[in-house]
């Protein structure tokens, strides 16, 4: 049976071969072929991927993903579509959906968000449901840094509470957009923001939100 995380991983590897190596991305300072590199060594290289959470390794992880990136693209892009190596980890299904689920959808819409044109995705209802059960459970760590209180709220009327503080910010939308909006993109999601005026700058003003 066919998980999201993989069905993600197929859609991010064909949107960025779509894209070609050069396109930009909402990454900041990342193309397509940076995002690639960081892909696969979060993946096949754990001896510099911890640099992503532990700031003294982050010039490993910067070294090691640069020489990723300047392996051909192409490589890059079948090397994401194969998933990762047999003993890693990731290749284990619960950890590949637990761990890839909403890394895959945020970096997809990543580079589909960067272009010009694009349109919303409209999800399924299931997958939807799991991106909501994740941003549950994730968002107080994702907002931990966030300047104002934030409440997260569905358009069925569901909410979690993302950071306590007060004045209080509520931000409205779909699943995928309030993932995108907690993972630090909130210039790209599409989602109602209400509260007091300078609360509400203060919170997209902000580069404090996701990891």
């Amino acid at each position: 049976m066919s998980t999201h995380a993989k069905r993600e991983r197929l859609l991010l590897a064909d949107l960025l071969e779509a894209a070609g190596p050069d396109a930009l991305t909402l990454c900041e300072g990342w193309k397509t072929r940076d995002l690639a590199a960081h892909v696969v060594v979060r993946e096949r290289r754990p001896d510099a991927a911890a640099g992503i959470l532990l700031g003294p390794l982050r010039g490993r992880l910067e070294q090691v993903q640069a020489e990723y990136a300047s392996k051909p693209y192409e490589e890059l892009i079948q090397l994401i579509r194969t998933g990762p190596p047999r003993m890693s980890p990731y290749a284990i299904k619960q950890v590949d959906e637990g761990a890839n689920t909403v890394e895959f959808y945020v970096h997809a819409e990543d580079v589909r968000r960067a272009q010009a044109e694009w349109t919303a995705r409209e999800l399924d209802p299931v997958f939807a449901e799991a991106l909501w059960t994740r941003l549950e459970k994730a968002a107080r760590v994702l907002c931990r840094k966030a300047p104002v209180g934030l409440v997260l709220r569905r358009p069925n009327g569901q909410t979690t509470v993302a950071h306590r503080g007060t004045p209080v910010v509520t931000v409205t939308g779909e699943p995928g957009e309030l993932t995108m909006f907690v993972f630090g993109r909130q210039d790209a999601a599409n989602v109602e923001v209400e509260g007091d005026k300078d609360a509400v700058e203060r919170l997209h003003g902000t580069e404090q939100l996701g990891i």
